[in-house]
């Protein structure tokens, strides 16, 4: 039965040769047809002169991965010693290693190199959506303050009715100098308070462009199709929404804010008190000094109001850089491993095949070991071994005196040859170790 097995398991091993030719070959022509995908997305020039490149630049891969993989097949299995063998997994490491570099990537570059454009794109879409975010806070930030405007200024404006009707500040009716001051300091706060509404309507409209800017880039992300002109597009329109971010950055009015709040405590001029009584010229520079300490305090609320949003961080420049799909593949390869994985399966399948053979040639060399000579030897053989008899009888030749001589000169024989000589897994021809031919099953 042991014969029996080892001979099926011979023949399982030459009906599978052609179909490991076979494999290496289809796996070998794949890999190269996905390598002359990724190629011709990374070349420049004319079609022609890309078509030819990437056919030869393929070719070569797919010879190359056949060859490696063929050399392997043949003389892995049948290597025994462990320094050999570890020589040859050395090999087939670096071989692999240069597998990797020159056609999986490529490979990857082909099966996910769209999807990794798109995910390029979808990144730079979120980016260029929290710059503008930014950039419309920031500008907009100056709006916060109008409360405060709108309050003093309106303050102002009933002390300066109050004091025309019934002379609240300074015991006298009409418009004199107090009404004129206070008057003064409203029209100043109401122009503030003008400019910071303009600029809100100056930031809605720049706003309201860079979101239309930003829905035309998202469409171009999801939009199906080839991705090379979805990515000039989006390109042309990163260009138009980075000049809506920097118009926002300097559409803001916290610096106006901070002059003009700087300009009502250092520009305040207060009108000659007009009253015709000593003692109303006396109330209204009172009057009006309490109104200078009031704007001075306004003045330096504003201002420090201003500073802080003017202390914001501005949003940086960002630059958008087009990426070919081998190198989207290469930057975003986290995010596409199973991409990864099937690119490198269909050159690295091989190795499977060899360890495969590998395992089923020790297996045999083992099985073989084991049997005795008589259940080695083929019917050939044994005709053979009666002829040599026969010629040796018809010399005259004593054969088993000549057998016994050399049984007795074998060990030491065998001794000397294990001392010069390494395992080997070349067949031997001599009778104690001869290793076995196919035979009939059993």
């Amino acid at each position: 039965m042991a014969l029996g097995a080892s001979h099926r398991l011979q023949d399982g091993i030459d009906a599978v040769e052609t179909m490991t030719r076979f494999t290496l070959a289809v796996l070998a022509l794949a890999s190269g047809v996905y390598t002359y995908l990724g190629v011709r997305s990374i070349l420049d020039g004319s079609p022609t002169a890309t078509f030819f490149a990437a056919m030869i630049y393929s070719a070569a891969v797919s010879v190359a991965i056949y060859s490696f993989w063929t050399y392997l097949a043949r003389f892995y299995p049948h290597v025994t010693s462990v320094a050999a063998r570890t020589a040859l997994l050395g090999i087939m490491a670096l071989g692999c290693a240069m597998i990797i570099a020159m056609a999986s990537w490529l490979n990857a570059a082909a099966l996910a190199g769209s999807a990794a454009l798109e995910q390029h794109l979808a990144e730079t879409l979120e980016d260029y959506t929290g710059d503008l975010d930014r950039a419309h806070q920031n500008a907009l930030a100056a709006q916060s303050l109008l409360p405060d405007i709108q309050r003093t200024q309106e303050r102002f404006e009933r002390l300066a009715d109050q004091e025309r009707e019934t002379g609240a500040l300074t015991g006298t009716t009409g418009a004199g100098s107090v009404v004129q001051l206070l008057s003064q300091m409203a029209s100043q706060l109401t122009e503030l308070e003008n400019g910071i509404n303009t600029s809100r309507e100056r930031v809605t409209s720049l706003f309201d462009e860079g979101r239309t800017h930003l829905a035309t880039m998202r469409t171009l992300v999801s939009a199906p199709g080839a991705i090379d002109p979805r990515a000039d597009q989006f390109a042309a329109e990163v260009v138009g929404l980075t000049g809506v971010i920097t118009s926002l950055e300097q559409t803001s009015i916290a610096p106006s804010v901070k002059r003009a709040a700087e300009d009502l405590s250092l520009g305040f001029i207060a009108p000659v008190a007009d009253g015709r009584e000593a003692d109303l010229v006396n109330r209204q520079d009172q009057v009006m000094e309490t109104i200078r300490s009031s704007v001075a305090a306004q003045s330096k609320v504003l201002s420090q109001a201003a500073d802080q949003i003017l202390a914001r961080e501005p949003v940086a420049e960002r630059r958008f850089v087009p990426l070919s799909s081998a190198e989207a593949v290469l930057r975003y390869a986290s995010d596409f491993i199973p991409s990864w994985a099937g690119a490198i399966s269909i050159d690295l399948l091989p190795a499977v095949l060899i360890f495969m053979l590998s395992v089923a040639h020790g297996a045999l060399r083992r099985q073989e070991q084991r049997l005795p000579f008589a259940e080695r030897i083929t019917a050939a053989e044994l005709l053979d071994a009666i002829e040599v008899q026969r010629a040796l009888q018809a010399r005259g030749i004593d054969i088993e005196a000549a057998v016994a001589s050399a049984e007795a000169a074998a060990p030491s024989k065998a001794a000397e040859v294990a001392d010069e000589t390494e395992p080997s897994n070349i067949a031997s021809f001599d009778m104690t170790g001869k290793a076995p031919r196919k035979g009939p099953q059993t």
